[in-house]
This record gives C-alpha cells, structure tokens and sequence, in this order.
C-alpha cells in the first residue's frame, strides 16, 4: 500500500504542510480530502486511499500541524501553534483545498475526518462550506458540554501551574489512559483503538503515534469540539449538504456511540435533509483500522457515490 505522490505544501500560515496523494485508478469522480486524528500521522490512511482509488476516488491527505512530517516555526511535535492554533489549522486545510482546486477543478470535494479530524472538517465546513461537496465526519464528540468546559478549565490550570507549553499530564489520564483502561481484558492502554491486534501493535511501534501532546493542543483540540457543539457554528452551512456521521458502538472516545447519535440528532432538529448516520456494533475508535473495516470503507464509497448524484 502506497501513495502516487509525497510532497511539500507551503501554507500561507508558514507550515510546510507534508502532503500524500493517490490518485484513483481510471478516470476519478471526485477527491476525498482526509483529516487524520490526534497523535497520528497521514501516512496511516494508504489503505483508505487505495481503496478509494479503486473505487474512482482521488485521495489528499496531509499531516496536521504538529503532527507526522509537517514542519512550521510555530509547531514542533505536539503543538499547534504558539497561538490561534485552530484557526491555522483551519487555514492549512484550505491551503490543501486551493491546491486540489488548482489541479482538479472540475471534480467535487468529500471532506473527511477521524477523531480529531472530524472536529477539523466539522470547523473548516462552518467557514468554508462551498467548497465542500459532502461531508463525512467519523468517530468524534461534540456533546461534551459542561465535560468540555471542565477540560478547558483543567488545562488552563496546567498552563498556570507547569509554566510553559509542555505535554499536558491530566488529558491523557482522563482520555487515553481512561479508554484503554475500560476495555475488557486489554492488552495494551491502546486496545481502545482497535480489536485487530496487529493494527494496535503496529499503532505502538510507531514513533509518529501515541505521544503526549501539549496543554495548547489539548487546549486547541477540546476548543474545536466545543465550536461543533454549538449550533450556531452551522448557520450557513446549507442544508441539503450531504452528509454521513460515522462511529463505533465500543468507541470510548465518542461516549460509546451516543455522540454519534446526538450530533446526528442536532443536525436533523436543525434542518439537514441530506444525513446519513450509523454506529457500528462491537467497534472501537478506529473506525478504519478494524477487523469490519473492509464493511465500513465499502459503506463509504456507497454512501459517497450517491453523494455524488446529489
């Protein structure tokens, strides 16, 4: 499993934004624009995007700021920026959407993300929504509520007391930590992820994945859940969007589906006609790294394929 291509992409934010791209096999139909998760990196989703490939879909996905090969002044391993971190975030995703726009202007755009890239494509639809075609938000939780503030509160309280920007020390013990702990007979605090044994082995080996990332990015990253939380964030959004809402009923991450559930139910009250929504049985966080995965992308390209009739 392989991409087309691996290059630079200069943001006008001053990341270098590390791009891959694969291309589909035959004439393509449209371009599947990936957010990968925290503490991960976009080489992870080559098998996705072979699978798209196959089915007429170009795929570009690139390593967030902080994350995997991307470089920026601002972003060492772990940090978003010094500050304004989610609205660069946001502006090196659309810096992908200009380039996708320059080199093919022509096919329509499928925004996708996992985890904390649902909560990237669920903010940059709320700025940007005409360049999106449809919209696939997996595997994140925008029904944290008074949960949400609370983090806020403890990191603002780490920020105080540590000094500096340096790897948070309580997100990971009430997220990660906490999820791998709840899961029946784990092997590893990262059994949460996956029932595939090797493809959580091959997740701990990786020095790009598991790292502990800083107050600001945890600070950064709740923030942006917050924002999907809001429903005013989705005011000019249009409401015939296509859009699929994705997770697993054993995902710690998303309360175990019911924040699936509950941002399929908001979007619904506020009028989307377009919506998809499904929580699949016995599967964890990773939606794309389970023993159903080959179900789960089948399911995408259907879904994305009717999208495209809309």
């Amino acid at each position: 499993m392989s991409f087309s291509q691996q290059r630079v992409v200069a943001s006008p934010t001053g990341a270098r934004l590390n791009l891959f791209v694969r291309h589909a096999d035959g004439r393509p139909r449209a371009v599947v624009q990936i957010n990968h998760g925290l503490a991960e990196h976009a080489a992870r989703y080559a098998r996705f995007a072979e699978f798209l490939a196959s089915r007429g879909f170009h795929s570009y996905v690139h390593d967030h700021r902080g994350h995997g090969a991307t470089k920026a002044p601002d972003a060492p391993l772990g940090r978003f920026a010094d500050k304004d971190g989610p609205a660069k975030v946001i502006a090196d995703v659309d810096a992908i959407h200009d380039l996708i726009a320059t080199e093919e202007p022509d096919l329509p755009v499928i925004l996708f993300g996992h985890s904390m890239g649902a909560s990237v494509a669920l903010n940059y639809l709320m700025h940007h929504s005409p360049r999106v075609h449809a919209a696939a938000i997996w595997n994140g939780n925008f029904s944290a509520g008074l949960l949400g503030q609370a983090a806020l509160a403890i990191l603002a309280w780490e920020r105080f007391r540590l000094g500096s920007d340096v790897p948070s020390r309580l997100l990971p013990k009430l997220t990660f930590q906490a999820w791998g702990k709840a899961v029946p007979n784990h092997r590893t605090l990262f059994d949460w992820l996956s029932r595939d044994e090797a493809e959580v082995a091959k997740y701990i080996a990786d020095p790009l994945c598991g790292w502990d990332a800083s107050v600001s990015m945890w600070t950064d990253v709740v923030r942006m859940a917050v924002n999907g939380g809001r429903d005013a964030g989705f005011a000019g959004i249009r409401r015939d969007l296509p859009v699929a809402i994705i997770g697993g009923e054993k995902d710690p991450a998303s309360d175990y589906g019911k924040g699936i559930v509950h941002l399929a139910q908001r979007l619904r009250a506020m009028g989307f006609s377009n919506l998809v929504s499904e929580v699949y049985p016995d599967t964890r966080h990773e939606s794309l790294n389970e023993v159903n995965r080959d179900i789960i992308m089948m399911d995408f390209a259907a879904w994305a394929e009717a999208a495209l009739k809309r």
